[in-house]
């Protein structure tokens, strides 16, 4: 039997990985700027990380939601200490797409309505609503189309307040930074506008954190450098550190029923372990504090580099802009010098996604690549 053929590959095969490196099975070893599309937050097999889930698993592994699990209850405990979001309801689930796709749900069960406002180059999963409010066609099906959807440009106050009059929009989605997309973030004043008319008409406000949460950016969320308080919050990735697991966090107005929602494996045992230990690692390694030191220092190394059009992003969320295609460049990167990093629907940006505890010696050996290969 063969793999069903859905992703281009690499010819690299991983044996292991600590930290930020990344082994082959020949004994290769990787610089891994990439981090598994922002997954890996406090690195690959960090020992918190192993000890934690190693001994969760000798105890229990799983169960489903129809018991009582206390690790859940810590989990939201833990999350709204470190996030200061307050006044918020944690559901469990099992990815990014998964997240995204309650959100949607909760969001019209709420408003009783179904048209969702999302914006160009969003990218939200790849589940089928989640799929619908992406701005992709070329992956979409028939089945994804039917999603009633509006795309807006980030900061089009008026087309904005033209859609939402219409009085027929459950939610509006948005990424803090777009990820896939290409590291563009909505200004300021514009996610403040939202935020208001949102609240106005009665409309659920959601933000996709699932790249840029979990100290990504330097702030746990990259929303709260907005000073906006969303209805709904979705997280993923960097929040199991390669376990999956997913979150929705849902402000306290919402009402939940049974049967609402439902998932088997959501905030599975296993799942919360993981959870606890990357916020655990986090804290005690002042994370977000590296994430904003080590992007300072990324922009004043990398800056030096003349072909270089633009440096995006915040924190450890970044990508460098040039006036070519990069995907030989990336080739170079990993084939030659070996250091994973990541494209975009932008063919010109090489996005860095590393883990939270990378050092400032591993953004000089990828400095020392760029200037080899763009001299």
């Amino acid at each position: 039997m063969n793999l069903f053929n859905v992703y281009p590959l690499y010819e690299m095969t991983p044996s292991y990985a600590k930290m930020c490196y990344v082994y082959d099975k020949n004994g290769n070893k990787y610089l891994d700027l990439y981090g598994g599309h922002a997954v890996i937050s406090i690195g690959h097999s960090h020992p918190t990380y192993v000890k934690e889930l190693s001994n969760q698993l000798s105890k229990i592994g799983y169960y489903s939601n129809y018991i009582i699990n206390d690790l859940q209850a810590e989990v939201a405990e833990q999350i709204i200490n470190q996030s200061k979001c307050e006044n918020y309801n944690l559901f469990m689930c099992n990815s990014g797409a998964e997240a995204n796709e309650n959100a949607l749900q909760i969001a019209s069960f709420h408003t009783n309505k179904s048209r969702v406002i999302a914006f160009k180059n969003s990218f939200h999963g790849r589940s089928n609503a989640a799929l619908g409010v992406t701005d992709n066609l070329k992956i979409k099906s028939k089945l994804n189309k039917l999603i009633d959807v509006t795309f807006l440009d980030f900061n089009d106050k008026q087309g904005l307040l033209n859609e939402i009059s219409k009085n027929d929009v459950s939610a509006v989605i948005f990424e803090s930074i777009q990820g896939v997309g290409g590291l563009d973030e909505p200004e300021t004043e514009f996610i403040k506008f939202m935020s208001e008319v949102c609240k106005n008409y009665k409309i659920c406000l959601i933000v996709d954190e699932v790249q840029s949460g979990f100290g990504r950016t330097g702030d746990f969320f990259a929303y709260q450098k907005h000073d906006i308080k969303p209805d709904i919050i979705c997280m993923a990735k960097g929040m199991g550190n390669g376990f999956p697991v997913g979150g929705v966090l849902i402000k306290n107005h919402i009402k939940s029923e049974f049967g609402m929602l439902g998932t088997t494996f959501g905030g599975n045992h296993l799942a919360c372990t993981a959870v606890l230990a990357v916020l655990k690692t986090i804290k005690d390694e002042d994370l977000l504090k590296n994430s904003k030191e080590l992007e300072n220092y990324f922009r004043e190394k990398i800056s030096k580099i003349d072909s270089i059009k633009k440096i995006k992003g915040r924190g450890l969320m970044l990508g460098l802009e040039f006036e070519f295609k990069v995907a030989e460049l990336r080739k170079k990167l990993i084939f030659k010098h070996k250091i994973f990093t990541g494209g975009s629907a932008n063919k010109n940006l090489l996005r860095i996604l590393p883990p939270l505890n990378i050092k400032k010696k591993h953004i000089d050996m990828l400095y020392n690549a760029l200037k080899i290969e763009l001299s």
